[in-house]
């Protein structure tokens, strides 16, 4: 079968890697022919948004994804008239949208933090005064790792945070005095079957992800078990098809839903040596309508992003148990190099050696 994937990354790299074992082709649309994805496919290069590169990407293809929401709809709608598109563009269009996508979460159950829709700087100064300070003001659409975004700490700040996130429409968030971060990473088949993986604890330096563990230790049970019934509706209700991940702030008040990722997404990397199923493979199953695998894990994961500047390689080779993906990526900083994954079957020999992993990173990124 071959697929058509909308963005060659390194979330395309690894769904093309996961996808080739188990006998799909693929092709790529990115304006970079040299992308990450460039190595397990073909690349159409152009814009998202060139009606010739779309439509040389979508012919002949059997069925189309998309491994990043930052694209616009009208491109995912002229491909699904060419092959089937999964997800579909109704999960694409609520999670590229920060005020539909807290109007989703509530009307579905879970709980948000105030927010409001402001469009002016006497609109975020209004909002501060509703939602209350401190607060975060992020573009409505656009926006990912940390980018897009200003805190504001008193009405003194809203000059400086409106320039700062370049004076277009925004959401204003409420702080939310979370304990912890967490996310649920789930799949959900063409036929309504829903698995989710163990709910991971992830830490963020700078507005990026820097690791995640899984499952997350110290969290209540019922509240592991509220994250994933959480996150199974909001896939049906989409009729969602593929992997989503839901980001949560875990309070002392319960679960508070902060985005959405209706793709494969950095917290659930992991799954590639931690679970019985990585979520690539499950993703790519459910695009062609395939069975699910199992989502089990394995025993006690973990996963270390590499940031800005590769640390060396022999270094985090020489880990026991320690395995690198290196997305084949110049170095910039805060640019996502690749990723180091760990599984053990015991939790001191996992957190043991995520101490070495971090220390190699610390100086290799320092």
């Amino acid at each position: 079968m071959l697929i058509g994937v909308v963005g060659g990354g390194q979330l395309g790299q690894m769904l093309g890697l996961a996808g080739i074992a188990i006998g799909h082709r693929f092709r790529f649309l990115d304006p970079d022919p040299a992308c990450p994805a460039a190595a397990v496919g073909e690349v159409v290069a152009g814009a998202f948004d060139d009606p010739d590169a779309i439509a040389r990407f979508a012919h002949g293809l059997d069925r189309a994804t998309f491994e990043f929401e930052n694209v616009p709809a009208a491109t995912l709608g002229a491909i699904a008239e060419r092959a089937p598109l999964a997800p579909g563009v109704m999960s694409l269009r609520t999670a590229q949208d920060r005020i539909l996508e807290k109007e989703f979460f509530r009307a579905h159950g879970l709980r948000v933090q105030g927010f409001e829709a402001v469009d002016s700087e006497a609109g975020v100064a209004a909002a501060c005064g509703r939602v209350g300070v401190p607060g975060v003001l992020k573009t409505r659409s656009m926006g990912y790792d940390g980018k897009g975004q200003a805190v504001v700490r008193s009405a003194a700040d809203v000059p400086a945070a409106w320039a700062a996130v370049g004076r277009v429409p925004c959401i204003y968030e409420a702080f939310v005095p979370f304990t912890s971060e967490a996310s649920v990473v789930a799949v959900r088949s063409s036929d309504g079957d829903v698995r989710a993986y163990p709910l991971c604890a992830n830490e963020h330096r700078g507005g990026i992800l820097h690791r995640t563990v899984a499952p997350a230790p110290g969290v209540d049970p019922d509240i592991a078990r509220e994250a994933e019934r959480a996150t199974c509706r909001v896939l049906a209700a989409l009729g969602h098809v593929g992997v989503m991940a839901i980001e949560f702030f875990v309070t002392p008040e319960g679960l508070v839903a902060n985005e959405m990722a209706p793709r494969v997404h950095n917290s659930g990397h992991w799954t590639i040596e931690g679970a019985l199923t990585s979520q690539f493979e499950n993703h790519v199953r459910a695009v062609a309508g395939e069975p699910l695998g199992s989502t089990e894990a394995r025993g006690f994961a973990g996963m270390i992003n590499l940031v800005g500047r590769m640390p060396p390689r022999e270094r985090l080779l020489s880990v026991p148990g320690a395995h690198l993906h290196d997305y084949g990526k110049r170095a910039r900083a805060g640019r996502k190099l690749g990723h180091v994954n760990v599984c053990a079957p015991d939790l001191r020999v996992r957190d043991a050696q995520m101490a070495v992993l971090e220390a190699i990173v610390a100086r290799g990124e320092g």
